[in-house]
């Protein structure tokens, strides 16, 4: 259950990153109005006051790309019971992470970036239950739970077992 969770947020972050970059990136490029979108989905420019940013075009492609793309690479390692999964489902729920955070200096705030925080802290609360590293401990000593880590073996091996 908690892999079948983290595999869904990941699929979810990663699709909406991968597709709401390219959106932005090719509709900058090329016009909104070439692309047939509505003019409530089109991001007004004036946003991007005071930024280091004079369009969407390569804030869309750092989304595509780096948000999207850690995400994608996450969901298949962790969906193949790779043995980088951990890394890369820590690497994406971090990545969402730095987003919403600078994004959150860039721009006003936006109820978005509140899901998609709630997403990154959740891929990351998944990973370290799936992990073991966090959840039901027994109330009168740690040492069975310190012993059952031991014995399970590098946290990616327990990923890939649950």
């Amino acid at each position: 259950m908690r892999r079948a969770g983290l595999l869904a947020v990941l699929g979810f972050v990663g699709l909406t990153a991968l597709a709401g970059g390219l959106v932005m990136a090719i509709g900058s490029w090329l016009g909104p109005e070439r692309l047939g979108l509505p003019a409530q989905l089109v991001m007004p420019e004036s946003m991007l006051a005071g930024s280091p940013f004079n369009s969407y075009f390569l804030p869309g492609l750092l989304l595509a790309l780096v948000v999207g793309g850690t995400h994608l690479a996450a969901l298949i390692l962790v969906a193949r019971n790779h043995r980088w999964a951990a890394i890369a489902a820590a690497t994406a729920g971090y990545s969402i992470l730095i987003w919403i955070f600078v994004q959150m200096v860039i721009i006003p705030f936006t109820v978005l970036q509140a899901v998609y925080f709630a997403a990154g802290l959740a891929e990351l609360g998944l990973l370290l239950l799936s992990l073991g590293l966090i959840g039901h401990t027994s109330a009168t000593s740690p040492e069975p739970q310190a012993r059952a880590v031991q014995a399970a073996g590098p946290p990616f091996k327990r990923l890939r077992t649950r």
